[in-house]
Order: structure tokens, then C-alpha cells, then sequence
């Protein structure tokens, strides 16, 4: 895939060398945790610990973590955030082959082994969900398979094998650290998810429906294996014998695979029931054509879309979104205990805008306070939320669409330095926090 501005994210916003400055930056503002992610080629260059280890990968991880500690913050860390070593790509094809589950178990080891005695809350995968629609049915992020192009019919089951492998993949190390490390290093194990909400586009039944077969198709494709050891029945139905399955073992294996889960909600969409979607216009099946669903922003007789649409126009801002899956997850799957792992809203780079003037993000502070009531919510009809972190702390590198949504609660001023200024939303954070109000 291409980037859009033409940038990489080869220095990106060079935590490396200023994380002291960062983490002072997060002690400011009083948070009390940081969420940030290893990555796995950084450590293990060519993914396999028999390919040599990196040491000074290491080092880094070891100083960022210190430095957190001795400011107070909790490390939260995350495995795996899309980056795989190009090594395992070449070999095998990544996480198209249960190669993978073995590899990834070593690696997690691995870090356990380097960094568990201070890290008490690890997470194994981050969104799985977009790591297989967007990386082998859309072609938008890496390893950019595109349905189209490919074998015929590969967007109809190549996401479907690569969420299979990462949940065993997932489920592995979650063995691997409670029967080796969750006792003597007493800390916990989960995965992050990303779920959007659904409104039905109308009041019609199949559009009611449709909205219950795009939930199973987002949050279900996880959460039901992962609570029940087997898909969602909608998604068996409707993708078939294309959907790989749980040996008993397997099942075992990934039911109650989990500590917590670790929730990723940005926005709302509109769910109505296909139409034209027939077999002379698509001869091959497709993750997004499957669920028979299609999504919008706006509901019938609605000239307008159910919330604000600010930054790059995917993201609706809706609120009540995130109680209600939070009650979806809390009701369906058990209650578990959840992190709020990302929620946030972006601006799009504004080159136009004074230095003062880009730290006026007054509709982020409204976003919070709105995201945040509705969390304060969802736990007082007893959703075991524990903590809630923002995406993203400061404005970084958005994958495809490189530097341009600026999401962080910090302006990075990319032609001056990299330089960190704070914007209101980092003030009214420092504020919240400190008192701890809604």
C-alpha cells in the first residue's frame, strides 16, 4: 500500500531517543499508565531466537521501562502491533501459515523471560480484526493482500485462516505464561480488540438482523472463540466451510484464553441488509461481502449522519457507542474485565494554522468527556472496567495515511524539530486526573 503524504515511519516521532522526555511529558499530565508496543523484529531481527537477538532492541525496551517505573507509570504491553519480521514473511507467509503460533509463543517467551518481572499487564495481539481485513481482503495495510488480483478467492479465506492462527498463536502464550510466569511474576494476560457499534439503518427486521451478523462479524469473530471455544453462528452459516475449525484441543486451548480484554472503539456505524449483491456480480466470496451487510453513517430518512464526522471521515463521533458494546461484551460474553485500550478522535494537519491555534482541540476534550461518561456509565451497569487509555498520546505515524490525522492529545511539530507541545485536551487531562471528576 501506498502512504499518503509519502512519508515512512523510519524515525516516525523518535521516541527512541526522547522517551525521557515523553514519559516526563505523561508524568505532567498524571497518567499512571503507559500502552505501548514491542516490536518483535527490533528484538529478534529475524523473528527466530535461533537468528540472533538484538541486544540493544532490548536495552531500549529496558530504559523506556525504567524510566516509567520510576515516574510511577505501569508498563501496558503489546506483542504484536502489525509488524512482523520480514524474515517469517519470506519463509512462510507470515500468519497465513500455523507456523506462526509456534514462532510467536518463542518470541512472547521470550519477552516474558526479558522483561516480566516488571511488566504486570501484557497483551498478545493488538485488532485482529483490522490485522486480517485490511491486511489480506482489502490490501490497505501490510502485508497488503487485495482480494483482487490474487487467487479469486482468497479475500473469502485468507482473513479467515490469519485470525485462526493468531487466536491459537494468542492462546499459546497465554499457556505458556500462566503455566510458567503468572505465578512467580504475578501479573495478567489479555488480547485488544476493535469493535465499532452498530444502529440498525432502519426498523426493519433484516436491517435489525444485519446489525446483530455485523457485530458477530467484528467483536463476535473473537470474543465467542475466546468465551466459547467456536465461532459465532452467523459467521459459520454465512462464510460456510471457508471458515476454519477448532479442534477440541484447539478449542480448549483459546476458551478462557484471557486475564482481560483489551477493548479498541472509535466510532458508530449504520447497518442495513445487502442489496445487489448478487452471484453474476461477485462470482467469488469475500470477507466483505460475507456478512451480506452494509454500513453507512446515516439512517433512513436521515439527510444528516448519527454524529459528527470530523478528520478523515470514517470516524463518526457516537458516543452511547461505546456503553452500548461495552454492555454487549458485559452481557454476552461473560462480563470479563476490560481496558479501554484506545479511543480518540483526529484533525487533519492543518499547515495553515498558527502554533496556537493547532492546540485548540476543544471538540477532543468533548469527545473524552462524552467517551468517558459513557464508561462511567457501562460501570454502573456493573461492566468491570479498569482502566481507559487514549489513542494516541502524541500525534504519530497513522499507517496508510502517514502524518496527516493528527490524533494525539500532543502536537508534534514535524517541521520544527519534532518538538511536543501540549494541546487543551492534554491540559483538561492533567486537570481530570488530578481530581479524578466526571
Amino acid at each position: 500500500g501506498k502512504i499518503a503524504d509519502g512519508t515512512n515511519g523510519d524515525r516516525a516521532l523518535d521516541q527512541y531517543h526522547r522517551y525521557k522526555e515523553d514519559v516526563q511529558i505523561m508524568k505532567g499530565m498524571n497518567l499512571d499508565a503507559y500502552r505501548f508496543s514491542i516490536s518483535w523484529s527490533r528484538i529478534l531481527p529475524n523473528g527466530k531466537l535461533s537468528g540472533g537477538i538484538n541486544r540493544e532492541g532490548i536495552n531500549y525496551y529496558n530504559n523506556l521501562i525504567h524510566e516509567l517505573q520510576t515516574k510511577g507509570l505501569k508498563p501496558f504491553v503489546t506483542l504484536f502491533h502489525w509488524d512482523l519480521p520480514q524474515a517469517l514473511e519470506n519463509e512462510y507467509k507470515g500468519f497465513l501459515s500455523e507456523s506462526i503460533i509456534d514462532d510467536f509463543g518463542d518470541y512472547a517467551k521470550f519477552c516474558f523471560e526479558e522483561f516480566g518481572d516488571r511488566v504486570k499487564h501484557w497483551i498478545t495481539f493488538n485488532e485482529p480484526h483490522i490485522f486480517s481485513s485490511h491486511g489480506y481482503a482489502y490490501g490497505t495495510k501490510a502485508p497488503g493482500r487485495k482480494s483482487q488480483g490474487l487467487r479469486p478467492d482468497s479475500g473469502g479465506t485468507e482473513p479467515y485462516r490469519v485470525s485462526h492462527n493468531i487466536l491459537l498463536a494468542h492462546a499459546k502464550a497465554v499457556q505458556l505464561y500462566r503455566n510458567s510466569y503468572k505465578e512467580s511474576q504475578n501479573g495478567e494476560i489479555g488480547i485488544t480488540l476493535d469493535s465499532r457499534w452498530f444502529v440498525p439503518y432502519s426498523d426493519a427486521s433484516s436491517d435489525i438482523e444485519a446489525t446483530e451478523r455485523a457485530l458477530d462479524f467484528e467483536i463476535g469473530w473473537f470474543m465467542e472463540p475466546l468465551t466459547s471455544g467456536k465461532y459465532p453462528e452467523s459467521m459459520q452459516l454465512y462464510v460456510g466451510r471457508r471458515l476454519p475449525e477448532f479442534s477440541k484441543e484447539e478449542a480448549e486451548l483459546v476458551r478462557g484464553s484471557f486475564d482481560f480484554i483489551g477493548l479498541n472503539y472509535y466510532t458508530t456505524n449504520t447497518a442495513r441488509v445487502a442489496t445487489g449483491y448478487t452471484d453474476s456480480v461477485h462470482h467469488h466470496p469475500d470477507l466483505s461481502t460475507d456478512p451480506n451487510v452494509e454500513l453507512g453513517l446515516t439512517r433512513l430518512n436521515g439527510s444528516s449522519p448519527i454524529g459528527p464526522v470530523p478528520g478523515l471521515g470514517w470516524l463518526c463521533v457516537y458516543p452511547k457507542g461505546i456503553r452500548e458494546l461495552l454492555l454487549r461484551i458485559k452481557n454476552l460474553y461473560n462480563n470479563p474485565l476490560i481496558y479501554i485500550t484506545e479511543n480518540g478522535i483526529n484533525e487533519l494537519d492543518d499547515p495553515t494554522l498558527s502554533p496556537e491555534e493547532s492546540l485548540m482541540d476543544f471538540y477532543r476534550i468533548d469527545y473524552h468527556y462524552r467517551h468517558l461518561l459513557n464508561v462511567d456509565y457501562a460501570i454502573r451497569d456493573g461492566v468491570r472496567v479498569k482502566g481507559y487509555f487514549v489513542w494516541s498520546l502524541l500525534d504519530c505515524f497513522e499507517w496508510s495515511n502517514g502524518y496527516i490525522p493528527r490524533f494525539g492529545l500532543i502536537f508534534v511539530d514535524h517541521k520544527n524539530n519534532l518538538n511536543r507541545s501540549p494541546k487543551l485536551s492534554a491540559k483538561w487531562f492533567r486537570k481530570f486526573l488530578q481530581n479524578r471528576l466526571l
